[in-house]
């Protein structure tokens, strides 16, 4: 028992390692751009402070969605998800699969779960002991269910889900931004130096570097935020990308597609305002999510309007489980059609 606790906290440590390594490049890039730069290379005043105050804002504006991303704890299913006391041990005494899935199915009617397995049965964690959510899977990494999870990113050492997407794209949008403005604005004095227009100084070695390190890791970011944008518009975790969302009448890569518009505020929230900021305002509860299916599963009862508690960003809020489609698809049906489709979320058509 003793190892296999001292195993774990060493790999918690070395988890810290990616992290660790980026924020010292940061300090570096820093130190290097406001000292080196800044104030031993550039002669002029005037630019000296342009640059300083745009730098600064690019800075902090990365440091605080990048940092938003590390502490934003995954959320988890709640406690409804789990199988009553009774099932469960009729669960872990059944040792035929199908009487299995027959008690995972009693006990999903009553729950907002809509997607299945590849071969059709209900997607359940033996790990955490509950019938996985839509989009929910499991992080070996983390060693728990995690709402919409799209991956584990050891850059941030966390996992990328519901409660953190927005920060991670927000992260990608200003750490390229961040790198781009260094290397714009390094470009002239790196020309410079490298055609010795500007005498050798300890500066020279910073601004060289800098110029490199810039390009090399926006070259990088580049790309990985691009394909973000492009699963935000479509409506696709990472994982959903490589693997299709499987419903009951067969696997569906478009099944969570809600129109663009529509498929940016899930993520970015309905306010502007908020949208280039690392605040929380992404829409829905993590559990369930419109999508443009007709077909009702005809093995799911009424599901009623129940309160789950979903915590996310340090902030635990009882939500409907419906309340995301209301949100989301309130202007484009009729009232009389949203009557009728309240019990059961995943009825709407796009």
């Amino acid at each position: 028992m003793a190892p296999s606790h001292a195993v774990r906290c060493c790999q918690r440590g070395l988890s810290w390692i990616p992290v660790i390594f980026i924020n010292l490049v940061v300090c570096w890039s820093y130190y290097a751009y406001v000292v080196e730069l800044c104030i031993y290379t550039i002669a002029n005043t005037e630019e000296q402070v342009i640059y300083l105050i745009v730098f600064h804002v690019f800075f902090f504006m990365f440091i605080w969605s990048y940092w938003k991303t590390i502490i934003s704890k995954p959320a988890s299913p709640s406690k409804e998800f789990c199988l009553p006391k009774a099932d469960k041990e009729l669960y872990e005494k059944e040792e035929n699969p199908e009487a299995q899935q027959e008690i995972l199915k009693r006990v999903a009617r009553n729950l907002p779960v809509y997607t299945r397995t590849g071969s059709g049965a209900i997607r359940y964690c033996d790990h955490c002991q509950l019938i996985k959510p839509d989009r929910c899977h499991h992080c070996s990494t983390c060693d728990r269910c995690v709402l919409k999870m799209d991956h584990h990113c050891p850059w941030v050492n966390n996992c990328v889900g519901f409660s953190n997407y927005k920060f991670f794209v927000l992260f990608l949008a200003y750490s390229m931004l961040y790198c781009v403005y260094i290397a714009a604005t390094v470009l002239q004095y790196f020309i410079k130096f490298w055609t010795n227009h500007l005498p050798d100084t300890h500066a020279k070695f910073h601004v060289l570097f800098l110029f490199f390190v810039a390009t090399m890791f926006f070259i990088s970011i580049l790309s990985l935020f691009s394909y973000h944008l492009w699963l935000v518009g479509k409506n696709r975790t990472t994982i959903e990308a490589f693997r299709a969302p499987v419903f009951r009448n067969g696997p569906d890569k478009n099944g969570f597609t809600v129109g663009f518009r529509k498929n940016v505020t899930q993520v970015f929230g309905d306010q502007k305002k908020c949208w280039c900021l690392p605040l929380y305002s992404s829409l829905g509860d993590g559990y369930t999510f419109p999508t443009r299916l007709v077909n009702v599963d005809s093995e799911q009862g009424n599901v009623e309007h129940r309160a789950i508690k979903c915590t996310v960003d340090g902030q635990t809020n009882p939500r409907p489980l419906s309340e995301s489609q209301n949100h989301l698809l309130g202007n484009n049906m009729h009232s009389e059609e949203q009557k009728d489709s309240s019990p059961v979320c995943m009825t709407l058509f796009f």
